[in-house]
């Protein structure tokens, strides 16, 4: 930002003071910022600036909130009925056989017909899409997350793992939580003056409203269904952050009585208190609570919270910006496992007797920061997908990088407030069966990850392929190698370029990937056939996530379909109860890039070298995240040790394989051309 017609850093500075003091405004005159300019200029640098240096100039700066266009934005359209039908076919045609696909072909004919039940539901549809900003977003909230009753750590919650620290003492864990807890902040400020950058796609605005979910949320129990609450939606904001050391729970203030964010070194301090009130380590880990089934800690919410002290503690929790976790050390593992153990810390925190009980698992963000080094946060993910929290840690990140950790003088502060909870044997009974619940599901789940060092984004987009297309071809290859056939595979695909757009899925199995992976290892095939399917398989690839993008593929439609069928309280059409659409929805890849943009058009992978982890959407499946750098490809691969069918590490071995298998094929009949500028959403 620029404020054009000066080049003097002095004006620079004082502009920049001004705008995040008052917050961004459209439109000024210049006589207005004249006057502003010579009053600030005397308070920020004790001076005043020549009146001659403070001339009106001939143009002003526009500038633009994070919300300009969200009015704007078009509402997310309802398929044509018959469209959606015949795309959903052609998605089944390489999962099932012949008969079923003539059976569902039968249901769908039924379904379409003049007059009956889909025109019907279609027509119910598109009244609500007239009525509501986007007839979507909360069936998708509702369906996804809410209405689940399966853990949130492993089932739901994905895990992002940030490169190794390199301290091994409190001193570095406190520096360097202090460090992230002011990067945050920062991050916080451009929420609340609305100076977030605009993200576009071909020149149009993407929704930026997820951006506004993810702080000062929470997510809160029920015995049959949770509930969203934002916070940040209220007259007073809140002002302090939850820190949890050794099971114990702290409110930490992080603005001063001016309005100020705390300095590194103020929150390092508070932070050293918080350390030294919670050396006991013998503490009833009360929020292990929140890893159990949704049922089972709805109940167990309701019997904790009828003590005033545990509800104003849990109140407390649930109304603060973020938490953070400070986590014990965990057993030392040698280098080529550091990632998978530090992942699975991530999504679960590593069992009862490790870091389980030091996490508040409905927090929408957890950042979570180990004495030996490791760090990284955890989502709830029923609030937002992955684009904000992606940006986010690119923030803190940078934010870190520049910071630098000084001693100052200090202004005394009042001592971080433990937060008490009363433990009656009803409580400490729930506790134990938490606990119990967390050390079945922790061993059970199998984390591989692994770098990728062979190629990167460079090498695919100087092929000019698309990376996500790539790489999800190879995923089809390595698991058609191992099972001898496909599977329907999901891949997250960003709405936002809609009123608060969410997701759609892009399926990776097609007709033309399943013809691709065949022939792959047949020797009878030529390279430079089989190098033409790997391209219609791409071609595919990238016409489906298009269509996805854009609101016109199936698996919202079906799902707003059913939905409107439940809400008319009518009996569920016959294609919802046919075989055919419990194999479609039985996703054994559910697989995820770490995208800044959450699988648009193109890649933008994370610009951290993290590593994202999801759990698998099925017991017989995998869980994949990867995101693509410029020489390398981060990947974290997961499963059930519970399924005998499913092996985490032996698919990464043949991911990998294929991976290689895959680029020998292209240069054996392609040169590489030199690297092209990199993709990417336009950003304002």
């Amino acid at each position: 930002m620029a404020l054009l017609g000066s080049s003097s850093n002095v004006l620079k500075d004082i502009w920049l003071h001004l705008y995040h003091a008052a917050g961004p405004k459209i439109l000024f005159t210049q006589t207005y910022w004249h006057q502003k300019l010579l009053l600030c200029s005397q308070s920020c640098t004790g001076m005043a600036i020549p009146p001659r240096l403070l001339r009106p100039v001939a143009l002003v700066y526009i500038l633009e909130r994070s919300t300009t266009h969200q009015e704007g934005l078009p509402k997310i359209p309802v398929p044509p009925l018959k469209q959606t039908c015949e795309r959903y076919l052609a998605a089944l045609e390489p999962l099932i056989t012949r008969e079923e696909l003539a059976h569902t072909r039968t249901l769908i004919a039924e379904f379409l017909q003049s007059g009956g039940v889909g025109e019907r539901l279609q027509k119910g549809l598109e009244r609500r899409a007239r009525k509501t900003e986007n007839w979507l977003s909360d069936w998708w909230m509702q369906s996804a997350y809410l209405d689940s009753r399966m853990p949130i750590p492993v089932y739901t919650s994905p895990g992002v793992v940030l490169p190794q620290m390199h301290f091994q003492d409190r001193q570095g864990q406190m520096r360097f939580a202090a460090k992230l807890i002011a990067g945050v902040l920062d991050f916080k400020k451009m929420v609340d003056n609305e100076t977030l950058p605009v993200e576009y796609l071909g020149g149009k605005p993407l929704c930026m409203n997820q951006y506004y979910q993810v702080l000062s949320s929470c997510r809160i129990p029920g015995p049959k269904k949770d509930i969203v609450v934002n916070y940040a939606t209220g007259k007073s904001s809140s002002t302090h952050i939850t820190v949890v050391h050794n099971f114990q729970f702290f409110v930490l203030d992080v603005y001063s009585s001016n309005g100020m964010p705390l300095t590194v070194d103020q929150i390092y301090v508070q932070l050293e208190k918080i350390w030294n009130s919670s050396l006991q380590t013998n503490k009833e880990p009360i929020g292990i609570l929140t890893s159990n089934h949704r049922n089972t800690w709805g109940k167990a919410y309701n019997n904790l919270i009828k003590d005033k002290t545990n509800k104003d503690s849990v109140r407390t929790i649930q109304k603060s910006i973020f938490l953070v976790c400070l986590d014990a050390p965990m057993p030392r593992v040698s280098d080529d496992l550091y990632y998978s153990k530090v992942a699975a810390q991530m999504l679960h925190g590593g069992g009862s007797r490790w870091n389980s009980g030091n996490r508040w698992f409905d927090k929408t963000l957890q950042f979570i920061v180990g004495e030996d080094g490791s760090c990284g946060l955890t989502y709830e993910h029923a609030p937002a997908e992955g684009p904000p929290i992606v940006f986010l840690v690119d923030h803190v990140v940078e934010y870190m990088k520049k910071t630098e950790f000084r001693r100052a003088p200090m202004v005394p502060l009042p001592l971080p407030q433990k937060l008490r909870f009363n433990i009656t044997p009803e409580v400490k009974k729930d506790i134990e069966k938490a606990k119990q619940n967390m050390n079945i599901m922790v061993p059970d789940l199998d984390v591989q990850v692994f770098n990728f060092s062979h190629y990167g984004k460079k090498y695919l987009k100087s092929i000019k392929t698309s990376p996500d297309a790539f790489i999800q071809m190879a995923l089809q290859l390595a698991y058609y190698r191992i099972y001898q056939t496909c599977c329907p595979t999901y891949e997250s695909a960003s709405l936002r370029m809609f009123k608060l757009g969410r997701t759609e899925a892009i399926r990776s199995t097609s007709t033309e990937s399943l013809r691709f992976v065949q022939a792959m290892d047949d020797v009878s095939k030529q390279d430079t056939e089989k190098l033409a399917l790997l391209q219609e398989a791409i071609k595919a690839h990238r016409a489906y996530t298009h269509m996805a993008i854009h609101g016109q593929t199936v698996d919202r439609h079906l799902l707003g379909l059913r939905m409107q069928a439940i809400e008319d309280l009518t009996s569920l059409p016959e294609i919802f109860m046919d075989t055919s659409y419990a194999v479609a929805m039985h996703f054994n890849l559910f697989t995820s890039q770490a995208s800044a943009s959450s699988s648009l058009l193109f890649s933008v992978g994370s610009k951290t070298d993290c590593v994202m982890c999801i759990g698998p959407m099925v017991p017989d499946g995998y869980g994949i995240c990867y995101n693509p750098m410029g020489d390398h490809i981060n990947f974290a691969v997961t499963a059930f040790n519970s399924c005998e069918e499913t092996n985490a590490a032996r698919l990464s071995r043949f991911l990998k394989e294929a991976l290689l298998d895959l680029k020998s094929l292209v240069e054996q009949t392609l040169k590489p051309s030199p690297t092209g500028p990199e993709e990417q959403p336009d950003r304002t």
